[in-house]
């Protein structure tokens, strides 16, 4: 596609308020009510007009290590998008592939995707259903990011993992179509302020309890996309790094946003994810989340885990997850 002149329009996005009462933890509820189509929470949303930099032909100027995200062309083979098993299947593997040629990381393992279809009015309570998400977000803190590890990895290599410098980094791709419609915004990590930005929320699953964190509003946060996006592009978005001591980006706020250019009678946008954890071939960088505190814990999303070679799935793998 051509490349856009870089602009900025200025879009409403919501942001987190901490709960009324002080000190207590934020919750929300993954599947929704089918009676009111909400999910339960404790806590409010603010919503701010922003303003969002379409930075075609700046596309250099962002990647995983200064901004937190990325954007790639890459082609993938699978076009359906409707098959777990074939998506599993057919796309795990070139995924996998453009991750290890991006990050430098030795091998993948996928542990789970998520297809989001837009279909206004829609309640999202199943896999199935998923929509893009309106509100400003980290998928996993520090503490969630460990906790995937061993949640999905053999017992006798997780340990190992979290010696090394490992990552969360999601592969966002439309599908069948460019993302015009409700894209993908992203705040560049230099931007935020990690100890004041973000905050903790549990995520209250059936079975389980997950984190991620909220984000707040910050009128010094800038935020970027990529407009147009098609599906032979994709854009990673680095949700944690275990290393934390200023000298990388460590996560990627983002949120779905309407955009005010997109033409009418334009298709509702279809995008996939895929989680993944890369670690790196070899890495002299060392780990430093464990200095920090639960509460003012900057991180999370999507794994991967990269060993050494050949495809493996994560133990306890899974479809959908909702929370970007």
């Amino acid at each position: 596609m051509a490349i856009e002149t870089p602009y900025t329009v200025t879009t409403s996005v919501n942001f987190f308020l901490a709960p009324a009462n002080p000190g207590e933890r934020a919750y929300n509820y993954i599947n929704v009510d089918p009676g009111t189509g909400d999910r339960k929470k404790n806590y409010d949303i603010e919503t701010k007009d922003i303003s969002v930099e379409n930075v075609r032909g700046k596309e250099g100027d962002y990647t995983l290590d200064t901004a937190g995200f990325q954007l790639v062309h890459g082609p993938a083979s699978h076009k359906s998008f409707e098959d777990d098993e074939e998506i599993q299947r057919e796309y795990y593997p070139e995924s996998i592939e453009l991750i290890k040629s991006v990050t430098g990381a030795s091998k993948a393992v996928i542990f789970d995707h998520t297809i989001r279809r837009r279909r206004p009015g829609q309640i999202d309570d199943t896999p199935s259903k998923r929509q893009p998400v309106s509100q400003a977000h980290v998928d996993q803190t520090t503490k969630a990011s460990i906790d995937r590890v061993h949640r999905h990895l053999p017992a006798n290599e997780a340990p190992e993992l979290l010696k090394r410098r490992f990552q969360i980094i999601n592969i966002w791709r439309p599908i069948s179509h460019p993302a015009l419609d409700w894209p993908l915004g992203l705040c560049d990590y230099r931007s935020v302020d990690p100890a004041n930005d973000t905050i903790p929320i549990a995520l209250i699953y059936p079975d389980r309890e997950g984190e991620t964190l909220g984000v707040k509003y910050n009128p010094e946060q800038k935020w970027k996309y990529f407009r147009g996006m098609t599906p032979d592009e994709a854009v990673l978005i680095k949700c944690f790094d275990s290393v934390q001591d200023g000298s990388v980006a460590v996560f990627t706020p983002h949120t779905g946003f309407s955009d005010p250019t997109t033409p009418a009678g334009t298709p509702l946008r279809e995008s996939i994810e895929l989680r993944n954890i890369p670690t790196m071939k070899s890495s002299t960088a060392k780990n430093t989340f464990s200095a920090l505190s639960d509460d003012k814990d900057p991180a999370s999303c999507v794994l991967t885990k990269l060993v050494s070679t050949g495809i493996e799935m994560g133990h306890h793998a899974f479809r959908s997850n909702p929370d970007d």
